[in-house]
């Protein structure tokens, strides 16, 4: 991916205190090739692009999560255009973070690690695809704060930036003082006025990353008991937390739960949003756990349980080829 970013909105090297070509240099360009029978395939395609970050001495690239999961086939391309297979190596469903392993020399440095706290909001940082200069762009950290996405999905604080990079998925997003505060993760809107919208990009801390990484590279997972899993996608409505869709062969298709379902209680415990949703559920237990949910339908309440599950039981395992 090269000239992505218009020249007058790069970062002026100059007007850093970093080397950025050495920096854009960990920075690689993620291709991969998912089955189309995969759980995931339907929602998120079976060719998928995006960027790596290169963060260990022999080629271990760190991204997110969506881009590779379920791959059977990766390939890691450098700035000077050397390609390399890679394997997936893990996938981590609390943070969204995945590491995938080159399988040859990329002959990259490695992009030192830094922290979120050390950029703080209204700070310049820079994010970058694969690609080199021209995939660069300057932004700036507008907010930190927590974020809920619809998959069942939780960030207590994710990072903010705008302008929003047009190649989000796995870029480097890189602080002031040139190392890696986190990585692309979504395009978001943000309000700018009661009837206008900003493009920004969420941003996953690489504070996440450090407590899981030993278990991540050792073991393909973090040593964590896995959360309960509903295959409930939900979103926020003014009139409280709705069910938007169903994962096909989910816990909650498989307890009759209907798109447009008002999800009122947990456990007999009402629902505020989206986050306590999922925070309620969650503190139930581990994936298996029975979770006894109140629903509205057409003005009816209705009781169930779903008996909840492991997501990555329903997930393709990475094979090394």
């Amino acid at each position: 991916m090269s000239a992505l970013i218009p020249p007058a909105i790069r970062p002026d090297p100059a007007r850093l205190s970093f080397d950025l070509d050495r920096r854009l240099e960990s920075v690689v360009s993620i291709r991969a090739q998912i089955p189309e029978d995969a759980f995931t395939a339907p929602m998120l395609g079976t060719q998928r692009q995006g960027s790596g970050v290169v963060i260990g001495e022999r080629g271990l690239v760190l991204t997110i999560g969506y881009l590779v999961n379920e791959a059977d086939q990766v390939w890691l391309t450098t700035t000077s255009g050397r390609v390399v297979q890679g394997h997936p190596l893990a996938y981590d469903f609390v943070t969204g973070f995945a590491l995938v392993q080159a399988m040859g020399d990329l002959d990259c440095p490695v992009m030192p690690r830094g922290s979120a706290d050390d950029a703080g909001v209204g700070s310049e940082i820079v994010i970058a695809a694969g690609g080199g200069i021209g995939s660069a762009l300057r932004s700036r950290l507008i907010g930190k704060r927590e974020f809920a996405g619809y998959w069942e999905y939780l960030l207590d604080e994710a990072l903010f930036a705008m302008p929003a990079h047009p190649h989000w998925g796995g870029t480097a997003v890189i602080g002031p003082d040139g190392r890696l505060i986190g990585i692309g993760s979504l395009l978001v809107q943000v309000g700018r006025d009661e009837k206008h919208t900003d493009d920004s990009n969420m941003v996953v801390p690489v504070d996440l990353l450090e407590p899981i990484l030993d278990d991540l590279v050792r073991h393909g997972a973090a040593d964590r008991p896995p959360r309960p899993w509903l295959g409930v996608y939900a979103a926020e409505t003014h009139g409280g937390v709705v069910v938007a869709n169903l994962a096909d062969g989910g816990p909650g298709e498989a307890a009759g739960l209907e798109q447009g379902d008002l999800l009122v209680e947990v456990n007999e415990v009402p629902i505020g949003d989206l986050a306590d949703f999922y925070r309620q559920v969650w503190s139930l237990g581990e994936a298996g756990v029975e979770v006894p949910l109140t629903l509205l339908r057409e003005n009816k309440s209705i009781g169930t349980v779903i008996q909840s599950a492991d997501r990555a039981a329903f997930m393709r395992r990475p094979r090394l080829h």
